[in-house]
């Protein structure tokens, strides 16, 4: 009775506005071939749990692209440990650093973001009308684990109806995935500037009428699509408040919220794997572009030399 070909999911969705969700046409459905479907639960229970499903899966494409988009970041790193750049603060040029050192930054901060999203703990729902799981009287908290492990995801101590901590934590995740690699997009635009020139992506980034350019159009994907998984997450963290043991209207609120977030991100992680697996960098306008000012303070301090520092060693510690 369950298998999603017996359905027309276009029609369940259309049937489930004017119920305010599309749990409850699906529920009718489901009834007609088997009469104890949804036995106990209630609505939220099967849409939060589904919310979480995507998600699992959703998260694992994701780690995937920020796989890809970290060996692309260690190999700039182990490539261009010892390939001088100016550093730039305030966009002004500061003191000598290496490319390499950039690219380790990257790498730390994806590896980061990832592994909070990878080992955030989705748990299932499954409450009842009001988070009692009535229906079920004594057996309620061993359906309620039962359901959990059946579906592989957390058994959390309470039904969260109306305790959003898992969605907010999600978004949150999120949108520091899209952060770090709006990061790197943003630095790569800007280390891009034809002014600049001191890297490029590869084919691809053509203008429709400006023939002679090569736009950073993976990094501008990225940075794009950072700003749509923020606005989201904003709002799934901004309504966590929601009333008494189920919500009118915030929960509703989250679920194109979610979506777009989820599919956003996996946008952004795409994108920036996709910049840097086709990243070229150009040693020479790096030395080129180094002005005689960045050693300025080196010179104050009486030192000699490059004036790199630790950035070698702590390229070698990151990878």
């Amino acid at each position: 009775a369950c298998d999603p070909s017996l359905y027309d999911v276009d029609a369940l969705a259309a049937a489930g506005r004017a119920a305010g969700n599309p749990v409850e046409p699906l529920v009718r459905a489901l009834r007609a071939r088997a009469e104890a479907a949804h036995c106990g639960a209630t609505s939220q229970d099967i849409l939060d749990t589904a919310a979480m499903l995507v998600a699992t899966r959703a998260i694992e494409l994701v780690a995937g692209e920020l796989d890809g988009a970290e060996t692309a970041c260690a190999r700039l790193a182990r490539d261009h440990r010892s390939t001088p750049m100016a550093a730039r603060t305030l966009l002004q040029q500061a003191v000598p650093t290496t490319f390499g050192y950039v690219a380790a930054q990257w790498l730390l901060a994806l590896r980061s973001a990832g592994h909070a999203l990878v080992s955030l703990e989705l748990p299932a729902q499954l409450g009842g009308a009001a988070g009692t799981l009535a229906a079920f009287g004594d057996l309620g908290p061993a359906v309620k684990a039962a359901f959990a492990q059946e579906l592989e995801l957390v058994d959390p101590p309470l039904p969260w109806h109306t305790d959003r901590t898992p969605v907010f934590e999600l978004g949150s995740r999120l949108d520091r995935v899209t952060q770090a690699a709006a990061k790197v997009a943003l630095d790569v635009v800007l280390l891009a500037q034809t002014e600049v020139g001191e890297v490029r992506e590869g084919p691809g980034g053509a203008s429709s009428t400006m023939p002679h350019k090569q736009n950073p159009a993976r990094a501008v994907r990225a940075r794009a699509c950072a700003r749509g998984v923020h606005a989201n997450a904003s709002l799934l963290t901004a309504i966590g408040d929601h009333e008494l043991q189920r919500a009118a209207g915030a929960w509703q609120s989250e679920w194109s919220a979610l979506s777009e977030a989820l599919a956003l991100t996996g946008g952004a992680a795409c994108a920036i794997r996709e910049c840097l697996d086709s990243l070229e960098v150009d040693a020479e306008r790096m030395r080129a572009n180094m002005s005689a000012g960045l050693y300025a303070e080196r010179d104050a301090f009486g030192l000699e030399g490059d004036y790199l520092g630790a950035a070698e060693a702590f390229v070698d510690a990151v990878l």
